[in-house]
């Protein structure tokens, strides 16, 4: 601390950064928004997106997150008022060229309205999903539930489950209404309702992954340590260390068989109501559970109990092949390291890929073939990602950074082929 100034009532000290750096425990957590320092230890429980969330920038400056992950900013500031400890020294304020022209860009896009959500594009993304279900009953209905029609039901529901899992990722990254409350209560009906997951659950995860991508420890999305090895630096530490279970130099063999068909069939459904369970999440629970009461009220007249669970899991496992290939195609065969409290823009750039565009591409993947522009703007509406691509690819160019676009089945052999050069590595070091 260097001197003091009043600004309004309250006098503020001034901080370097080397100062606000040191508060980054669990017991004492401070970050920097907009040059402001704010002591977040006692609000990381109350905070809707998690306390994770929150210690992953503790002793930061989380300016650019903080933006990117709220579009109401004017009435979030108001929690953060009591919190407010101090300033950043003024000769220590200065941002880098690259952070000063992606703040320029965030305004513009702003002032050019890519971050308002088209009515007409959400209610076709929600329609489709219920349209899809209502097929599949009618399948049932009309045809009975011999191998023919009952494959063909299958197949609407995993799309139509598919098609859900892309669209509650609109309603929880707050990019469909202008209301979080409204944002919310979507993506409770959605999540919950329609695909039998949780809100809660999924922000604790989505959003750890978004505000540290890649970084290990810090996204969950990369936590599979005692399954696969990612990356390039993880996999020789391990190594050097004789740490692991797992013939890691098989692992793009093996991946094949545990991945794709299982991570929704039997990680997830162990994973969300452990969640949920653990942190007396009942009111979550509940609307996870109207999920299978709606499912067993629908196609009870054509399958008995067992059969509905059945049909649910044989579901999942088809769903569960489209999820983790279209997920992992823009990470897994990126960047993979410790956090080095990189600026917000090279974090992204250097942790994601896009996959080109087209009219299957988007739908397939509802969009996060954009997931450069995804990761920069969480809460943009998909349908206008395309438009703030190009303004994406020159900032990129102007800096020197990889703005890095591939075919979609490329981008689906470099997660194989990451996976074996990552094993290779481990098996290396293992046997140096």
């Amino acid at each position: 601390m260097c001197r003091e100034e009043t600004r309004k009532e309250k006098v503020l000290p001034y901080y370097s950064l080397d100062d606000i750096r040191k508060h980054a425990s669990r017991e004492d957590r401070w970050i920097v928004i907009d040059d402001l320092v704010y002591d977040v230890t006692s609000w990381g429980k109350m905070h809707p997106g998690g306390e994770k969330l929150i210690s992953n920038h503790a002793g930061e400056d989380a300016t650019d997150a903080w933006v990117a992950f709220h579009n109401d900013r004017k009435a979030v500031s108001k929690y953060l008022r009591p919190l407010l400890v101090g300033k950043v020294r003024e000769e220590e304020r200065k941002v880098s060229e690259l952070i000063h022209d992606f703040r320029d860009l965030r305004q513009k896009v702003e002032d050019m309205g890519l971050f308002k959500a088209s009515v007409v594009f959400f209610t076709w993304t929600v329609g489709q999903v219920i349209a899809l279900e209502a097929l599949a009953w009618l399948i049932f209905w009309q045809f009975g539930t011999s191998w023919v029609p009952y494959l063909v039901a299958t197949l609407l529901l995993t799309t139509a489950q598919a098609q859900a899992g892309w669209s509650q990722h609109d309603f929880g990254h707050l990019s469909v209404f202008n209301s979080s409350r409204w944002n919310h209560i979507l993506h409770v009906f959605i999540i919950n309702f329609l695909k039998g997951a949780s809100s809660d659950w999924w922000n604790y995860r989505h959003f750890q992954h978004h505000a540290k991508p890649n970084v290990v420890r810090k996204d969950p999305d990369i936590r599979l340590d005692y399954i696969l090895l990612v990356g390039d630096k993880l996999p020789v530490e391990w190594g050097k260390r004789k740490k692991g279970a797992m013939p890691y130099h098989h692992q793009h063999q093996y991946f094949y068989f545990i991945m794709p068909p299982l991570l929704l069939p039997l990680y997830f459904n162990f994973e969300i109501p452990y969640f949920l369970i653990s942190r007396g999440k009942w009111a979550e629970l509940f609307w996870m559970g109207t999920f299978f009461l709606r499912w067993h009220i629908i196609f009870s007249p054509f399958i008995s109990v067992g059969g509905i669970f059945a049909l649910f899991f044989f579901v999942r496992f088809f769903e569960s092949h489209w999820f983790v290939w279209t997920t992992q195609m823009n990470h897994i065969p990126m960047e993979v390291d410790k956090d080095h409290s990189l600026d917000w823009v090279t974090m992204q750039l250097q942790a994601t890929c896009n996959v080109d565009q087209s009219a299957f591409n988007d739908w397939f993947s509802g969009h996060l073939n954009f997931q450069i522009e995804h990761h920069l703007f969480p809460t943009m509406p998909r349908h206008n990602y395309h438009k703030v691509a190009p303004l994406c690819k020159s900032l990129c160019e102007k800096h020197g950074l990889k703005y890095e676009s591939k075919p979609l089945f490329k981008a689906f052999s470099d997660i194989i082929g990451s996976l074996k050069r990552s094993g290779k590595l481990w098996y290396e070091a293992y046997h140096m």
